[in-house]
Formats: structure tokens, C-alpha cells, sequence
């Protein structure tokens, strides 16, 4: 009778990588720290496992964070945006996540006009949409 060796199960990153899920700009930190990146990434797919929240509220969220304007990572939007049909979830729900994801860049208004503003009256220059009425 020979010894049965079991077989370890294969690594988050080769399940991925074999999924096609794998972002490629993720090489060189795999490369460098392939412990890190297992036990990173092994913490990320926990949301997808845990069935705490939806597989269809877990792709939304993806693609709220794909599609935020501090991350931006197309091709993981579209993965997600795929799953999430997939899924059921309807293009008007995307949209409406997708219009939720905007939100997060009104905040360069926020920041910028006030400046843009107390620049202009330092310098005693009136708005250009003032101007326009003054004409």
C-alpha cells in the first residue's frame, strides 16, 4: 500500500492567474514577496467567500472601486461589470453605482474652486462668468 501525499491546494495567486483574474501590474510585488501577496490576496477574495453580502453586491462594489476616479483600473471594471450581468444584476443598476462612483471626484470641485476663487480675488481679477455679463 503506498502513502497518499495530499496535494497542496493550489495558491490564490495560481488560481487567479489560471482564472484570468490576475492583474499583471501585481508581477514585480509577486516577484519580490510572493508570501506577502498570497496572504494580500488571500485577505481580498474574503468579501467573495465569506457570503456575508451578495455575490451580486460584492460586484457592485467592485466596480464602484474600478470605476472611482482614484483607481480607475479598466480592465478590472470590465470583469466586474461582466460578472455583475452575468449575475443578473441589471445596466441600470450599474449605472446607478457607476453614478455613485462620481461622486468621489466632485470632491477636485470642492478643493479647486474655493482656491481657484480666493486666486482670483488676490490677484483682483473678477470671475470670467462675471465678465461675460458685464459685457
Amino acid at each position: 500500500m503506498t502513502a497518499h501525499t495530499p496535494r497542496a491546494a493550489p495558491s490564490i495567486v495560481d488560481r487567479m492567474k489560471a482564472e484570468g483574474t490576475w492583474n499583471p501590474l501585481w508581477d514585480g510585488i509577486e516577484e519580490l514577496d510572493p508570501e506577502w501577496t498570497e496572504h494580500y490576496l488571500t485577505a481580498t477574495m474574503q468579501p467573495y467567500q465569506s457570503g456575508v453580502l451578495s455575490p451580486q453586491v460584492v460586484q457592485l462594489l467592485c466596480i464602484a472601486v474600478d470605476a472611482s476616479c482614484t483607481h480607475m483600473y479598466a480592465p478590472g471594471l470590465r470583469r466586474h461589470i461582466r460578472a455583475a450581468l452575468d449575475l443578473g444584476v441589471t445596466a441600470r443598476e450599474i449605472v446607478e453605482v457607476l453614478k455613485l462612483a462620481t461622486t468621489i471626484g466632485i470632491h477636485s470641485l470642492n478643493i479647486g474652486v474655493p482656491l481657484l476663487l480666493e486666486e482670483l480675488s488676490s490677484q483682483g481679477r473678477v470671475p470670467e462668468s462675471d465678465r461675460a455679463g458685464h459685457a
